[in-house]
């Protein structure tokens, strides 16, 4: 599957639609983003059961924002609509792997037990 554009006004409906999205927030004139770009591409390919989205902090300044994004690229990935990785620079295909490997294996109750009590 390939890579799909998020904007603020689709994010929370792609969060909805997925198990597990992963988000890499770019923009055209960061070098190292475009570098990222054909391996998280590449790894979209590979694990079509994940969600693999892009965000164009340029467009999308008020979604970077919101997501309180301060370096690109930053990746975070979501599993059951819980943040449960983030970190900004670019990943080799082999961090990559092992990031999604990881969030496929993350254990959500157990994740949830540690986390506490949440003030709703």
């Amino acid at each position: 599957m390939a890579t799909i554009d998020v904007t603020e006004q689709s994010f929370a409906q792609t969060l909805e639609n997925s198990e597990i999205v992963f988000v890499d927030f770019w923009a055209a004139w960061c070098g190292p983003c475009r570098m990222f770009a054909p391996t998280y591409g590449a790894a979209a390919d590979r694990h079509p059961d994940i969600t693999f989205a892009k965000v164009d902090t340029e467009a999308e300044q008020a979604l970077a924002a919101a997501a309180n994004i301060t370096s690109i690229p930053t990746l975070m990935a979501f599993k059951d609509k819980t943040l449960v990785f983030s970190q900004p620079g670019a990943l080799n295909a082999t961090g990559l792997e092992e990031v999604i490997q990881a969030v496929k294996n993350a254990d959500m109750n157990e994740l949830r037990a540690q986390a506490g009590p949440q003030n709703v």
